[in-house]
């Protein structure tokens, strides 16, 4: 099978194609017929051996994909071969095939094509868990999302707006800014430009009840310090590069939750949790939510998309289609 790989940690311009052997499916496992990969910034971490965990080398990146089930192993009962499914993976979604966790693969919900499956789960459910899981939102309450134009920011709005949150945006530039309220953003922050505390604290009164920070860096703190008093604050991951040094005194006296989600080790620890969250995801669906694709790449084309994440140009994900896909035919048939 045609496949990406990284033999070499550094950039994008490192990732060959190559073939190789087609997986075996083991017990617990699902062996899927790749249609489309997304592109997410975890996997530039992956190739240049930044994440807090390491890929071996020899590997293939991607871990978001959607196909079709090929092959079921021992054990697997909840979906069968032919299902539409999406799902997560360490590594290895940007091949014709990929073998699976069963317990990280699910049915694709009614009314998402492949492209959008693929640009799903990952985002919208680690946007779920961090809004409702860890953050207890309510309706009225207000949401900051940092990286708000990113894949995970861009799903946090969406959910957070149609959940009945009253959310304030915080991203790089107008432009980026004028996606978020494209999703239902009420108000955004160019924190580049702008004192980010001093802005949240006008728009709020009290502080957020609830920040999502899949950025890090110098934000975290102001934004930290923008939280009400009993508030939540909800670390996704570090974007910005640097991991921030939070000062736990403010935690102490602003009595604030702080939560940090990581998703592989959230669906195999939370498994009631992260059944509640798909179902919930998958009821938002089918009231008309979907996910901002704004690139489809072919998969010669990989080092090209992932630079593009690496660049921060895209306003929504960016999806590997996986060669005369079923993926290609469904976003033919909606351009």
């Amino acid at each position: 099978m045609r496949a990406a790989r990284c033999e070499a940690y550094g950039g994008p311009s490192t990732i060959v194609i190559h073939d190789i052997p087609a997986p075996e499916v083991t017990p617990g496992h699902v062996l899927v017929d790749v249609a489309a990969a997304a592109v997410n910034f975890p996997d530039l971490l992956f190739i240049a051996d930044q994440y807090q965990v390491s890929a071996e080398l020899p590997f293939t990146p991607g871990s978001e994909f959607a196909g079709r089930v090929a092959e079921v192993g021992e054990g697997v009962t909840h979906v069968a071969v032919g299902d539409p499914v999406h799902g997560s993976v360490f590594s290895g979604a940007m091949a014709e095939q990929v073998l699976a966790p069963a317990t990280s693969v699910a049915r694709v919900p009614e009314g998402l094509s492949m492209v959008e499956a693929a640009a799903f789960r990952v985002t919208y459910l680690t946007a779920y868990h961090a809004l409702i899981t860890a953050g207890g939102l309510q309706p009225g309450q207000w949401v900051v999302v940092l990286g708000a134009a990113g894949g995970v920011g861009t799903a946090a709005v969406d959910i957070a707006t149609r959940l009945g949150a009253r959310v304030i945006a915080a991203a790089s530039s107008a432009e980026r800014l004028e996606v978020c309220r494209e999703l239902g953003a009420e108000a955004g922050i160019d924190y580049t430009s702008e004192d980010l505390k001093a802005r949240i604290k006008e728009l709020t009164g009290d502080g957020a009840d609830l920040v999502l920070d899949p950025v890090g860096d110098r934000w975290a703190e102001p934004a930290l310090r923008a939280t009400r008093w009993g508030g939540t604050f909800v670390t996704i991951g570090f974007a910005g590069g640097d991991i921030p040094k939070i000062p736990l005194n403010l935690v102490l006296l602003k009595n604030v939750t702080l939560r940090g989600l990581e998703l592989r080790t959230w669906t195999v620890r939370l498994a009631e949790e992260t059944a509640r969250a798909q179902a919930g995801l998958a009821e938002l669906v089918a009231q008309g939510m979907r996910p901002a694709v704004s690139e489809v790449h072919e998969l010669d084309d990989v080092a090209l998309a992932l630079q593009r994440v690496a660049d921060r140009t895209p306003t929504g994900k960016v999806v590997i289609s996986i060669g005369s896909s079923e993926a290609t035919q469904q976003q033919r048939s909606q351009s």
